[in-house]
């Protein structure tokens, strides 16, 4: 049972988050930004996480999970209430900043406390319920903020991903009890934890770069199709069903993850998955129908959507004893390195060049995170 309310405070998170970033897009492009100032706009809240990732881990493995979770998702809400209050292309940057500055604790915090609960034995599949979760909010999200924007407009849906994100608040306040203060299912380092231990462990380096890549795909789907999708006309709803069906596929793929982990490897299925993913995004700029992009992004949701949950279970298996939390932290911390220059460099190659470069680039980015993860350990 806890891990199922875990996951739906999760969910309840993801559903702001992922629901924020299709907002955030189209706002900022109502508010007269362009594809560089948007890509600013999403590597902004990675900034704040690059060099809080760590000692979010940290924090995680030495007070608990509770605490840091409600303190991301207090963040969350606070958040979103901003652009509400002040409708502003300023306030869009306050928002992103915040998000970064708090939900990096609750997102280490959940992942640590998932990965603990029940041992070894019941890892994977805590696991892989939990990113049933994110597919449920990544299904969510988007597609509710759609109709919320064609419905309500943009200032009126911050406020109701501000309401969702402070569900998980209450329940966190009222029920304290659901969530263990300490972490119990690992022994604790006695000598000061040194980062450059961690990122010493080849076989840790290299799911953590895989896992990088694989982030900055997901990342780049949700900000950049609702660009493109404004670019050839298609409504904010339509918009938001496309990014639904790309979580639905996340999701059907990650009922069977179990199976597939067993049948072959961790490492394998996420080889296959950056490649296929890789070959997917370069059909993207070449269609315009709907249905065909809900296509392809269920293509899509196949290989990225196995492909978070596999580098967070290698990641943990892979992490010395009492430091799970803080390489969990380092994992989030090199998905933001990628995650800050990836937008970044992608909005002004897509402000100089259009949009079509910015698909391509990244598909060879994901074909390259599937070759460096074949090598063997």
């Amino acid at each position: 049972m806890p891990i199922y309310v875990i996951t739906l405070l999760s969910v309840l998170n993801g559903i702001s988050l992922r629901g924020s970033r299709v907002l955030l897009s189209l706002f900022a492009i109502q508010l007269g930004a362009n594809a560089f100032e948007i890509g600013v706009l999403i590597a902004l809240s990675s900034v704040f996480q690059l060099f809080l990732g760590i000692y979010a881990g940290r924090v995680t493995d030495r007070y608990g999970f509770r605490l840091p979770m409600l303190f991301g998702s207090l963040g969350s809400c606070v958040s979103m209430i901003v652009p509400y209050l002040y409708p502003h292309l300023l306030s869009l940057y306050v928002s992103r900043a915040l998000t970064g500055v708090t939900f990096i604790f609750f997102m280490v915090a959940v992942q640590n406390l998932v990965a603990t609960m029940g041992g070894v034995g019941m890892r994977t599949r805590n696991l892989s319920t939990f990113s049933l979760g994110q597919s449920v909010s990544g299904l969510l999200g988007p597609v509710m903020v759609g109709f919320a924007i064609d419905g309500l407009g943009y200032k009126i849906s911050y406020l109701f991903l501000g309401l969702v994100a402070l569900l998980p608040v209450l329940a966190l306040l009222a029920f304290p009890r659901m969530i263990p203060d300490v972490p119990h299912s690992r022994k604790k380092e006695k000598t000061p934890p040194n980062v450059f231990d961690l990122i010493r462990i080849a076989p840790l380096r290299r799911t953590l770069l895989a896992g990088a890549i694989i982030f900055s795909g997901v990342d780049l789907l949700s900000f950049y199709v609702p660009i493109y999708g404004h670019s050839i006309g298609l409504s904010a709803t339509t918009i938001g069903i496309i990014l639904g069906v790309y979580a639905a596929a996340a999701f059907v793929v990650r009922v069977f993850m179990p199976a597939l982990v067993k049948r072959t490897s961790e490492e394998t299925v996420l080889t296959i998955s950056l490649f296929a993913s890789g070959l997917t995004y370069l059909l993207f700029p070449f269609f315009q129908t709907p249905w065909i992009l809900m296509l392809i992004a269920f293509m899509l949701g196949l290989g990225l959507g196995c492909g978070q949950p596999l580098s967070m279970i290698l990641t943990y298996n892979r992490s010395p004893d009492g430091r799970a939390g803080e390489a969990l932290g380092l994992r989030i911390t090199v998905n933001k390195i990628i995650q800050i220059g990836v937008p970044v460099v992608f909005g002004f190659i897509g402000s100089t060049f259009g949009l079509i470069p910015v698909f391509w680039a990244n598909a060879v980015l994901l074909v390259i995170g599937g070759h460096l993860n074949r090598k063997a350990d």
